[in-house]
């Protein structure tokens, strides 16, 4: 229920035309977006939008028919508000009533008859609330259904013009990638075609050649050629070429060369190092068998041909070979199938030795092959550098003879024979045996030198060195006498000379000449420990011996110089400490070079592309001990050679030599306990002017053992060889008569 306000008429309800509030109208089209603000000039209405504003003119009457139609409403009979009437009203209703009447029928309207809508009276308590007038609530809008969106059409200009942007962009972007390919980097792109249709060789550089002191050759590089297949051209006759190859390739079979030659790929690499020789035997057996096959294949379709033997093909690998065979092998070493080194010097200069390998690149057609008078580089290999040894082969090949006999005839385990030139360090010669030879099969156990990799204790040749300590220090001469008992006490320790004695009365000499090590012990107890053990690494002990061969040994000295006596004891007559062969022959040729250790050398000179020499530079030597001191240890070693000395079966005729034996426990491996023995000669010839230092080792002699006994001979004949080879005249000097023990009365 609502109230009028003032003399405001009764509202109409309803939807009825005349009646209430008219009927919606429908609302325009509200512009688009893509409207535009302009006016653009009229153009002819085409087919189709002629057919599509018919189109949607037919759907807009369809619309306007299908909707609802609005419902004619009561208006709803308001009761009259109550109000004061005047007399007058009261006595002329009638009149009132004739004259509205009247007026309708004028203006063609119904009359309405008003009548007052009664309020509610609401009960309250006692006090009655003041009328309110209150605005009546708005009557709710219907909701129109809004027609359907209808497809706009597109613009064809603005869509043309995206066309094109698009275009150019693209082709800007083609015209971009042109300019790089042909005008910022043509060359890489040109070198990145050529590869896709190219195949590469690797140019084997020629390995230098190992040589003597005097140009005989114990290691060079052969031509030879590796075995390659193609499987694709290989699988249908690979059982009839694997019978061909498999009797001319040792190391292989008949079934891994058949898997070879049937797999899935286009290379593969049957036999390397192959002779020339041994390839020109399978070409001609391939070519025998083709001929009775190109025979049966005569008047035949192709489909029905037997396939022909082909499908191998050869590239260089040179081979390394040994024209000498076992000479020098041990120290020369062996190459692997890559054609590295694998020990020795072969791996220790293997940067030098092998040089750089070349590349050659080709055009290959469909099938692999070279096209002939395509393009093509070819990078030349730089061949590697050759080495001069010091070794004398002569002399190399006389000393593993003589090693060998010695080993055979006392049933030794192995032993060493060093050379060396007392003037300059370079090593004559370094024989061992067992050997092997490197163009035969050999073991992983026959390439190691003893002579540099093997340590052991030394025993009595270390004497030398301790003499040449104690006299350069002052502490003995040749005029040193000692009251030598058959055993001395160190640290609650025993120590016995080789052989059984009562005190004897000898002189330092003696001492050296009989090999006692109660002698030595008792002399070496007079030099503070600190300053012995200073000695020991001038002669080179504990230190490399700078040939930089691969698993040298350094042998073993125990470290720092605070050492317990009984220690320093064990050292000064060969116990205690390890060395190789050639770290003692090293030593003993300090002496006989007046007092001045040389470096030992093996590599003479490096030899270029165009045999220029280069000279191979070693440590400088260095004085260790006077001159003095050393010719009267020489004296002493004199002595020993002797008649009366331990090692008469080392003497040589016409020459005076001056040496010394050894006689060694050896600790046997894995027991941490002696039980093995060494025996050794060491010594210098002529013992006044020396020339050659030789030192012979025989580790595990069977039988009597005795450096003079078993070493003796074989220094003899070696040295003597060496003596003649290089025309070395005796000096005439003759035996000296030294005193090796003293009397009481004399002293």
């Amino acid at each position: 229920m609502t109230d009028r306000r003032g003399n405001e008429p009764p509202r109409k309800r309803g939807a009825a035309p005349g009646r209430g509030n008219p009927p919606s109208k429908a609302q325009p089209r509200r512009p688009s977006a893509t409207d535009s603000g302009r006016t653009t000039p009229q153009r002819p209405e085409s087919t189709r939008e002629r057919l599509l504003r018919k189109a949607r003119e037919e759907q807009e009457r369809a619309q306007a028919a299908a909707a609802p139609r609005p419902v004619k409403k009561a208006a709803a009979k308001r009761p009259p508000a109550p109000r004061k009437q005047t007399p007058a009203a009261k006595k002329t209703p009638a009149k009132k009533t004739a004259a509205k009447k009247t007026a309708a029928k004028k203006t063609g309207e119904r009359p309405v008859k008003k009548v007052a809508a009664k309020r509610p009276v609401k009960k309250t308590s006692g006090k009655k609330r003041p009328p309110q007038n209150r605005p009546a609530p708005r009557p709710k809008k219907r909701k129109v259904k809004k027609a359907p969106r209808m497809l706009r059409l597109g613009r064809p200009a603005l869509r043309l013009r995206m066309t094109f942007g698009v275009m150019a962009f693209v082709l800007s972007l083609f015209a971009g990638r042109l300019v790089l390919l042909q005008g910022v980097d043509p060359d890489s792109y040109a070198q990145a075609a050529t590869k896709e249709n190219a195949r590469s060789y690797i140019l084997h550089a020629s390995r230098g050649t190992i040589e003597d002191r005097n140009g005989v050759e114990l290691a060079v590089t052969e031509d030879a050629v590796a075995i390659t297949a193609d499987p694709q051209q290989t699988k249908p006759v690979a059982q009839q070429l694997a019978a061909i190859l498999a009797p001319k390739l040792p190391g292989t079979t008949t079934a891994k060369l058949v898997a070879a030659m049937s797999g899935t790929g286009r290379f593969t690499y049957l036999a390397r190092q192959v002779s020339p020789t041994v390839w020109s035997t399978i070409q001609a057996e391939i070519k025998a068998a083709n001929v009775p096959i190109a025979e049966q294949n005569k008047g035949k379709p192709k489909e029905q041909q037997a396939p022909m033997l082909a499908g191998l093909y050869t590239e260089e690998d040179p081979i390394r070979s040994h024209p000498n065979g076992s000479i020098a092998a041990t120290l020369v070493g062996v190459t692997g199938s890559d054609g590295k080194g694998q020990s020795g010097l072969e791996y220790g200069l293997n940067d030098k030795l092998s040089g750089k390998d070349g590349q050659a690149m080709y055009e290959v057609d469909a099938r692999g092959n070279k096209i002939p008078n395509a393009n093509h580089t070819v990078q030349e290999p730089k061949p590697g550098l050759g080495v001069q040894l010091t070794l004398d082969s002569d002399l190399q090949y006389f000393a593993e003879k003589r090693i060998q006999k010695a080993v055979e005839d006392y049933k030794a385990s192995a032993g060493t024979v060093v050379v060396m030139d007392v003037k300059s360090g370079e090593l004559m010669a370094m024989a061992n045996y067992p050997s092997f030879d490197p163009n035969k099969k050999y073991t992983s156990a026959d390439l190691n030198n003893p002579a540099l990799e093997r340590s052991y204790e030394p025993g009595s040749v270390q004497k030398v060195v301790t003499m040449a300590a104690l006299a350069d220090a002052g502490i003995i001469d040749l005029n040193t006498k000692l009251q030598v008992p058959g055993s001395i006490e160190v640290q609650r320790r025993i120590i016995k000379d080789h052989w059984s004695h009562d005190t004897m009365n000898l002189t330092i000499s003696g001492v050296i000449a009989k090999s006692s090590n109660v002698g030595t012990i008792m002399a070496a107890q007079k030099m503070p420990i600190a300053q012995f053990v200073k000695y020991l690494h001038d002669f080179g002990f504990g230190e490399p011996t700078g040939l930089n061969f691969p698993g040298e040994t350094k042998g073993r000295l125990s470290p720092g110089d605070e050492w317990p006596e009984i220690t320093r004891s064990n050292v000064a007559f060969g116990q205690g400490l390890s060395v190789n062969a050639v770290q003692e022959a090293a030593a003993v040729n300090a002496v006989a070079n007046g007092g001045v250790y040389v470096p030992p050398k093996v590599v003479r000179n490096y030899i270029d592309a165009n045999g220029s020499l280069i000279p191979n530079q070693t440590a400088p030597a260095r004085r260790v001990v006077s001159e003095k001191a050393a010719k009267e240890v020489t004296t002493m070693m004199e002595a020993v050679t002797a008649k009366k000395g331990t090692a008469p079966q080392a003497a040589i005729d016409g020459y005076l030599v001056a040496g010394k034996t050894g006689t060694a426990q050896q600790v046997v491996p894995g027991t941490g306990k002696y039980g093995a023995w060494a025996t050794s000669f060491a010594g210098f010839a002529p013992a006044d002017n020396p020339r050659f230092v030789t030192y012979v080792v025989l580790h595990d002699p069977q039988g009597a053992r005795g450096g003079g006994l078993q070493g003796g001979p074989v220094f003899r004949d070696v040295m003597s060889y060496a003596l003649q080879k290089y025309v070395v005249p005796p000096t005439g000097a003759q035996q000296p008569n030294i005193p090796l023990t003293w009397t009481s009365s004399k002293r």
